[in-house]
């Protein structure tokens, strides 16, 4: 908590740095002001019976004050400008918490510090109280929100389209080792950052069937469930501009089913609007993992539905505050509107701007499909089979019957296109079509997305080069020109200046703070790089953000942690490809050569684990279970003591990713190379001074690049390894386990019940995977996983060695800002230009 002291004394003059925005005596008093009223007006408190909760809302609606005339204005500059419109349109948006950030992007935060200090409370205790925007699973969700973030910081006029769900990703508990799901009812004691927006409120609809007549082709008989828009604002990084997240909800109409009843049934026809406000109620909790519900199919349309009828108005009429419309050419769109989709989830845009292109607008085919293409995007998010989204045409046929026909028409032509490029070639049009013939037939939604979009991208080199090789060979022989990467990046105003701003203030005395908005200024730090004090200033940061994580850990886990050891991370979703079972296998390595040799200086570490796995992900839960007994046993064996804890981070999350990322020393990055796209995290880490263990996959061959290869720990197969494996003789367990004694006796530990003697047999089902089915060879890399970490560990005990190793990979991090990848997306995809320009603050005059 915060050093108590008289206001603005000398203890302030470090945070006073504008890097946390300055706290002018006449900013405090006013927003003293504002927060007793708000506490007052709003919450209709007084400070007697006022809890922490109240006043965390008083402060919250305090800060969006700031935002509310920003927004106005903002939205009212580009209605006079009229410039193209990007629309990304994501069925996740993992927002994490909005209030230190607002303060952060408005320059407020010492400012409003001061105030809350003033007023006798705690900030920590206050920002602690707002519940997370769960709203994702994980990397994709998180990357929407970081692009939000740089959308608004380089002045694009952009919109994120989701959906509101009433519960997002749920709260994991661990109970007995398990992991137990538990319902995010987020929404609980009200959001003071959104604004519902009644009165654009759209009508979806589904079902029915179509009518082909003179006049065109008519979609009747549906079913219409209303999508209710409610409004986020989006704040750039000091430029005065605040963009809009609209996320929608759905409702039933007021004549929902009663139509359909006598009088008698009018409480069950009220009852049964639940059905339909069902869509917006749950995010599917699933990772890298395709379920075909109808269900999900439904918020994928409901969501691209509401949002096209959101493009269209603003298309035609671009007056603010005018409903009258402007303009009525089509052949326009693709100058004004970018649509932006985020994997195949939102797919569904393409057929759809079709049918209002072509039913609604009544545009001929050939004009409405070339505007089609050239307005729509697609980035892609994964190789693995099993994420890819597959639709039985039955469902769609039910559901969407009119988009269905749409879909047939598009692989019609689209196969006419392939035959006459490569006649003949039956087998390229059967793996290039639309349609997956066999038992069920299927609509393939990745290729109804390349065949609809201008530019198709993957998020790192090796991944994009990956989908051209493989996974879309025929598309890019077809058309290559559609075809390009994107890499990743991540906000540094989340994940740097807000999340740690001890490492922030560092590099600011150093190099100014340009670097907040141009993450290429941090190579200016290598000229530091054998400045001892610089090198003493960034381990001392390192140091008080370990010693502030040992403590929270200690509050949460009952476990004393050792803050001189090394805090050694892995968080990320709990999935095979992800690996967590070769982290196993080093904890229990690592354990038995302390048991076997107590009396060697060891290293010591700290190991911790977060994530969540699918709840119907089995495998993945097993995973979770076999941490948490590691745990068990070697947190309690005295002749370990402080030298090794493992330990499984309960509800890992944006806000504990937050609090985790600025204490670690080494990041773990050990998929199966070629099987993780990018990786977000992997940024985070490097960012915040942490050295990467890893192989070459995902954006880890870009940071090697940047930082310089001998600054990551890098081991394991190439993906050309993976492939001659795959190609000779395959992979066999069984050959590494009789090979490698130390892993042999870590897999018969396991396998024997060590580290279950309760229940011997508890982790057989992974044993039995590991040995016999694992489709990402973890045996395969073991050895050369166990000597790289011996090499970590050499290293940490050199610490100034270790510290200009970490300097090396804050200065190599300017590639992976969310700036850079959204100005990347911004010329090269949607025609759109970036600018760091200022526009007039509410109370200055609009140019």
């Amino acid at each position: 908590s915060r050093i108590m002291s008289k206001p603005f004394s000398d203890h302030d003059k470090r945070k006073q740095i504008s890097v946390r925005g300055l706290a002018g005596v006449e900013n405090v008093a006013e927003l003293k002001v504002a927060f007793n009223r708000h506490l007052h007006f709003t919450l209709v408190k007084d400070r007697n019976v006022a809890n922490k909760r109240d006043y965390y809302f008083a402060l919250a609606n305090t800060v969006r004050d700031h935002l509310v005339g920003r927004w106005i204005r903002t939205q009212q500059y580009y209605y006079e400008k009229d410039p193209k419109r990007v629309y990304y349109i994501s069925l996740e948006f993992y927002m994490g918490r909005t209030l230190q950030n607002t303060m952060v992007n408005l320059a407020l935060e010492n400012a409003c510090d001061e105030a809350i200090y003033q007023l006798g409370l705690d900030m920590e205790e206050l920002e602690d109280m707002e519940e997370d925007a769960g709203l994702g699973n994980g990397g994709l969700g998180r990357l929407a929100a970081c692009f939000l973030d740089s959308m608004a910081s380089l002045g694009l006029a952009a919109y994120g389209y989701g959906i509101r769900y009433e519960f997002g990703i749920f709260n994991q508990k661990i109970v007995n080792g398990w992991q137990v799901e538990e319902a995010d009812d987020w929404l609980r004691y009200g959001n003071p950052w959104e604004k519902a927006r009644p009165e654009y409120m759209r009508a979806v609809k589904f079902y029915g069937r179509t009518e082909h007549t003179p006049d065109g082709v008519k979609w009747v008989d549906t079913q219409v469930v209303l999508a209710l828009p409610y409004d986020t604002p989006i704040p750039g990084y000091r430029n005065n501009i605040v963009n809009t997240m609209r996320l929608w909800s759905a409702k039933a109409p007021c004549d929902f089913n009663l139509k359909d009843f006598n009088v008698g049934g009018y409480i069950q026809a009220v009852l049964d609007r639940n059905l339909c406000e069902n869509i917006s109620r749950v995010l599917y909790p699933n990772d890298n993992f395709f379920e075909g519900k109808e269900l999900r199919l439904k918020q994928e349309y409901f969501v691209v539905a509401a949002t096209l009828q959101d493009v269209v108005r603003r298309f035609k009429a671009s007056k603010f505050g005018s409903r009258e419309v402007v303009r009525t050419d089509f052949a326009e769109l693709p100058n004004k509107v970018a649509i932006q989709l985020n994997d195949t989830h939102p797919a569904m845009a393409i057929p759809e701007l079709m049918r209002v292109l072509v039913d609604e607008e009544k545009l001929g085919w050939d004009k409405a499909w070339d505007v089609c293409v050239r307005t729509c995007a697609y980035t892609n998010h994964t190789v693995l089979p099993e994420a890819l989204e597959r639709w039985p045409i039955d469902l769609f046929h039910h559901l969407l019957p009119r988009h269905l026909e749409i879909i047939f028409e598009i692989n019609h032509r689209f196969m006419e296109y392939v035959a006459s490029k490569f006649p003949g070639d039956h087998d390229r049009m059967r793996r290039m079509s639309l349609i997956e013939e066999g038992g069920c037939k299927k609509v393939n939604m990745a290729h109804l997305c390349i065949v609809g979009s201008h530019a198709v991208n993957g998020v790192a080199r090796i991944h994009s080069e990956i989908l051209i090789a493989t996974l879309f060979k025929d598309f890019y022989e077809l058309d290559p020109h559609k075809f390009q990467n994107k890499t990743n990046g991540i906000t540094p105003r989340r994940w740097l200046v807000m999340c740690n701003p001890g490492l922030a203030e560092v590099i600011a005395e150093k190099i100014g703070e340009e670097f907040i908005r141009d993450l290429d200024q941090l190579k200016r730090l290598l000229k530091f790089i054998n400045d001892d004090a610089f090198i003493r200033d960034i381990a001392k940061v390192k140091q008080e953000n370990k010693l502030k994580f040992a403590v929270h850990l200690e509050e949460h886990y009952k476990v004393k942690i050792n803050p001189q050891s090394m805090f050694d991370f892995q968080v990320k979703r709990i999935h095979e490809y992800k690996r967590q079972l070769l982290n196993c296998l080093h904890m229990i390595t690592y354990y038995n050569r302390i048991k076997k040799e107590p009396n060697k200086h060891w290293t010591p570490r700290t190991i911790m684990v977060g994530g969540k796995a699918a709840p119907g992900y089995h495998t993945a839960k097993m995973i979770i279970r076999l941490i948490t007994a590691i745990g068990e046993v070697v947190n309690h064996d005295p002749v370990v003591g402080d030298r090794l804890k493992v330990i499984f981070l309960e509800n890992y999350r944006v806000t504990l990713a937050e609090k985790a990322i600025p204490s670690a020393d080494l990041s773990e990055q050990i998929s199966t190379a070629g099987t993780e796209a990018s990786g977000t995290g992997n940024m985070k880490f490097m960012l915040n001074g942490a050295l990467t263990i890893g192989t070459m996959d995902g954006a880890n061959v870009e940071m090697a690049e940047e930082a310089g290869e001998e600054n990551l720990f890098i081991f394991g197969m190439r993906v050309e390894d993976v492939d001659a494996m795959d190609a000779g003789k395959g992979y066999h367990a069984s050959e590494y386990y009789n090979r490698i004694p130390e892993l042999k006796q870590a897999m018969d530990q396991i396998a024997g019940g060590f580290f279950s003697p309760k229940q011997p047999d508890l982790f057989k089902e992974l044993v039995d995977l590991l040995m016999h089915h694992d489709r990402f060879k973890v045996f395969a890399d073991y050895e050369a996983y166990i000597k790289c970490q011996d090499k970590v560990n050499q290293l940490y005990k050199n610490p100034k060695e270790w510290t200009k190793m970490v300097i090396h990979n804050i200065a190599g991090c300017g590639k992976f800002s969310s700036d850079r990848t959204i100005a990347q997306y911004a010329r090269e995809i949607w025609g759109m230009e970036p600018s760091l320009e200022k526009i007039p603050a509410p109370d200055e005059k609009l140019k």
